[in-house]
């Protein structure tokens, strides 16, 4: 029978240490920008730290709430009508080169609707799931119910356009109804059905196509469309074993596009080698065993359902930003989480590993 114990504490010192190593690059990666063009070397890094103080109180303050509040059925619905109309909102608001994904309140402070979709998404199908564990071979009342949402989040942002973050929902879903007892072979129907989608969304569309292009061969375009890459694997590549050294890269002075946001991977390959970026990987595999532990462990089928919802959230987005870094996968808007500059994404993250650490409170 399940005790009551504290909270993971390999968890929560992780978690801490990700976003001490992170505002420590952001500041590394944007204080010459930020003097360039905000005249402070710490505008980004202050943000930051802004959003960080109120990420950490949210999830001390979550990690205390019962997770069990979460299965009510008035909490599901007012978070699913809340993101959906935020999702909405976007697209009223004026963007910049037809982009909308922020909601800005005057010209400092941002909002990122699609972060808050990822915990609301992965609360959503633990609580419909959660019941219908023994119904999973049930493609019209269980399954395609289980789908309206995460399709309906997953269209909106794709519509904003932010493909990395929508890719992520998909994967994320899919992972959720394995791991509730969906059979493989309706995974492998529903890749099917959206396959001719992706394919649109990625050759149909002409910056998309020439991000595959440049994918397939970098070197076709070094100072068009592969100057991301490149940039970022010159940044790697110069760093070597040991780094060149803290605050000492030279990539991140105009040269790496997003080095304090989307590729701050490579800056930290760059300064503190591959000794530095192991570390950050084995940081967020320990977070990704603890919470996987939490999920595993847990004899709640809506704490299972959670838990391992929101480690394979961060950990996606994690595997996805490295991979862009090192040209694994086509370049991607997708950030490391609670390490790129990116106030929305850090503070839900933040919150999101409160409602975890609450959940590692019982243990058998």
């Amino acid at each position: 029978m399940a005790k009551r114990v504290g909270v993971d504490k390999w968890m929560f010192f992780t978690t801490l240490l990700l976003i001490v190593v992170g505002l420590a690059m952001v500041f590394s990666a944007s204080a010459v920008v930020g003097q360039e063009r905000y005249h402070s070397e710490f505008a980004d890094v202050g943000r930051q730290a802004g959003w960080a103080l109120a990420g950490v109180l949210a999830m001390l303050g979550l990690m205390h709430v019962d997770y069990n509040f979460y299965k009510s059925t008035k909490f599901i619905y007012t978070a699913l009508s809340a993101t959906t109309l935020l999702l909405v909102l976007v697209f009223f608001i004026p963007g910049s080169h037809n982009v909308h994904r922020w909601i800005r309140f005057g010209t400092h402070f941002t909002f990122q609707p699609s972060e808050i979709a990822k915990p609301v998404l992965v609360l959503f199908l633990a609580w419909f799931l959660h019941t219908r564990l023994d119904e999973m071979r049930d493609l019209k009342h269980t399954l395609l119910r289980a789908v309206i949402i995460p399709a309906v989040f997953v269209l909106l942002i794709i519509k904003q356009p932010d493909l990395g973050t929508a890719l992520v929902l998909l994967g994320v879903t899919a992972m959720m109804l394995i791991l509730a007892g969906m059979e493989w072979k309706y995974l492998l129907a529903g890749f099917c059905a959206t396959l001719p989608g992706l394919a649109a969304l990625l050759l149909m569309v002409a910056w998309r196509r020439q991000r595959m292009l440049v994918f397939l061969n970098p070197e076709a375009d070094p100072q068009g469309a592969g100057f991301h890459i490149n940039q970022s694997l010159i940044a790697v590549g110069t760093g070597g074993f040991s780094g060149v050294g803290y605050m000492e890269g030279i990539q991140k002075l105009f040269f790496l596009p997003e080095a304090s946001t989307d590729f701050i991977f490579a800056n930290i390959a760059e300064e503190l080698g591959f000794i530095g970026a192991f570390f950050i990987v084995m940081l967020f595999a320990m977070l990704g065993v603890r919470g996987l532990r939490a999920a595993f462990r847990s004899r709640d089928p809506f704490a299972r359902l959670v838990a391992f919802g929101i480690t394979t959230t961060i950990l996606l987005q994690a595997f996805f930003n490295i991979s862009v870094v090192l040209s694994l996968v086509p370049t991607k808007g997708i950030p490391l989480p609670l390490i790129s500059s990116g106030g929305t994404s850090l503070f839900f993250t933040l919150a999101s590993i409160g409602i975890l650490l609450n959940i590692t409170r019982e243990a058998d």
